[in-house]
This record gives C-alpha cells, structure tokens and sequence, in this order.
C-alpha cells in the first residue's frame, strides 16, 4: 500500500501559474514602494513623472495601493495632465481591489456626485465597506451621513457613535465633530468638560475650528476655567494658520484689552488680516479704527 496524502500534488501548469502570480505581486509590491517614495521624496530626489511610472506599473499588476496613488496622481495632476475621469477610474479599480481610502474616496465622489452619479444609497454602501477596516476618516463620513440624514435615516447618536471611533483613532476632523455634539448635546447629553476634552485633542494637532472653539470655552469659561489669556492664546494659533473668523476676534481682544495688553497697532493689524480674508465684521471694525485715527480717507 502506498502513503496517503491529505492533497493531491498540483500540476506542473498551476505550480508554474502560482509562482508566476507570486513574482507578479512582490514585483508590484516593490514598484508601488519605489512610486511612493518617488511622489514623496523619501530616500530619493522627489520626482511625479517617475512615481507615475512605478506606480503604473503596480497598478497594472492590480495593487490596490498602487490603483489609489496613481488615482491620486491624476487628481492632482502631479506627474500627469490632471483627469478626474481617470482618477476616478483607477480609485474604482482600488476599491473594488479592497483599498480602504480609495473606498472612503469612491463613497464621497458618490456623495457630491464627483465624476459619478449622485447617490447616497451607493455612498453609504462604499463607507460600510471602509469602515469594515477600521478606516477613521470613514467612520468620520460615515457620522456625517447620519447626522444630516443623507443616505440614512437621520440618527445624531450613530453620528456620535461614529465620530467616536474615528476620533479615538486620532483623526482630529472626527475629534472636533465630537466635541460639537456634546457642546450641543446632539446625540448625546450636553457636557462642556467633554467638548473641550475633545476640542483640545483637535486643536493640539492644529485643526483651526477647534482652535478657535477651545479659545472661546476660555474667554466663556464653558468646561474650564475662565481664563481670557488662555483663551487669546488659542485664538492666536488659529489666526497664525489664516483663519478669519479667529483674526478678527483677536483684534477684538487687542482692541479692548481682553487677555492681552490693548494695543491698537496688533488690533489693525489683526482687523486687517481678518478683513482681506472677507470677514465682514473685521473690515466694519477696521474702518472705524482707520476713521477714528483720521486715516479714513
């Protein structure tokens, strides 16, 4: 009698198919690093018409991350004529490869009805695909769709609940989102100290509204402290990134000496920075300041 084996032994054919298929993915692996690095210029003379071509090369061979970044290439006409139509056409191939941003991206495309038909129902088909991975800035979308109901019933508690995963990952978007509910008790009960627990991580990582929102829980003293100069500081790193809105309240604060030393020359300054972004309430302010000082024609 001779030995049984569990699997009969492949043919030659399909054990040649297979290590074919292997090279074929480790080379598609290594020309998608080689495109990255190239895009980015990590490790080597930043260079898009070369990362276009690695990356086409692995996207051929069907890798996913290679379909997104050549995408991306195409969006932003870097190494190429920018193409939306492509772009779209190699995120599809990504997405339907199982790459998670390109799913997040073919789910907003559908969404604002870019270079795809509108359609929220399929918006909300790709971001359940997304954040089966675990994707943050999905899950952030995909608390968008059920806050404002787009695609679904709308449901302010899964937005909350999806917010949260987002935000515990990191994604500061996702934390700012979060912190407006509890400031507003949507979809969960109305709690200062946890807006401004989750306004500080946001801002910590420079996203401007929080910025700005953690500035006015000072100066209000909502879930802190009262505390005008910590409150002026916060305004101060979002006007630093050009936010408008937080320029003009810093003039405000210059203006009245709330938080800082008055100083009418930091107040135009601000006013003026405020006021060339379009802010409305800056150029009314900065005109009375210029008439008040007979500069006003």
């Amino acid at each position: 009698m001779e030995r049984q084996t569990s699997a009969a032994t492949a043919a030659p054919e399909d054990q040649e198919q297979d290590a074919a298929t292997s090279r074929d993915t480790h080379a598609a692996a290594a020309q998608n690093v080689l495109g990255a690095m190239y895009r980015s210029g990590h490790g080597v003379a930043q260079d898009n018409a070369k990362a276009v071509h690695w990356l086409r090369k692995a996207a051929d061979k069907g890798n996913a991350d290679a379909q997104y970044g050549l995408g991306l290439m195409y969006k932003n006409g870097q190494g190429v004529t920018q193409d939306d139509a492509e772009a779209a056409s190699w995120f599809r191939k990504a997405a339907d490869h199982g790459s998670a941003p390109a799913q997040h991206i073919v789910a907003i495309m559908y969404a604002n009805g870019d270079g795809e038909i509108q359609d929220n129902a399929q918006a909300i088909v790709w971001l359940l695909k997304a954040v089966e991975q675990g994707y943050a800035p999905a899950q952030r979308s995909l608390g968008m769709m059920f806050e404002h109901g787009q695609g679904v019933t709308e449901d302010e508690a899964q937005a909350v609940g999806w917010y949260k995963k987002a935000a515990v990952q990191g994604l500061d978007e996702a934390q700012y989102n979060l912190a407006e509910m509890y400031y507003d008790g949507r979809g969960v009960a109305q709690d200062y100290v946890q807006a401004v627990r989750w306004y500080r991580k946001a801002a910590d990582q420079g996203n401007v509204l929080a910025q700005a929102n953690l500035g006015l829980a000072y100066c209000n003293g909502q879930g802190v402290a009262q505390e005008e100069t910590e409150g002026a500081m916060w305004f101060r790193r979002a006007a630093e990134q050009g936010y408008a809105s937080a320029q003009y309240v810093l003039g405000t604060m210059y203006e009245r000496g709330w938080g800082v030393v008055k100083d009418d020359i930091q107040a135009v300054h601000w006013y003026r920075e405020a006021a060339s972004g379009g802010n409305v309430g800056a150029q009314k302010a900065l005109l009375r300041m210029m008439e008040a000082s007979g500069r006003g024609h």
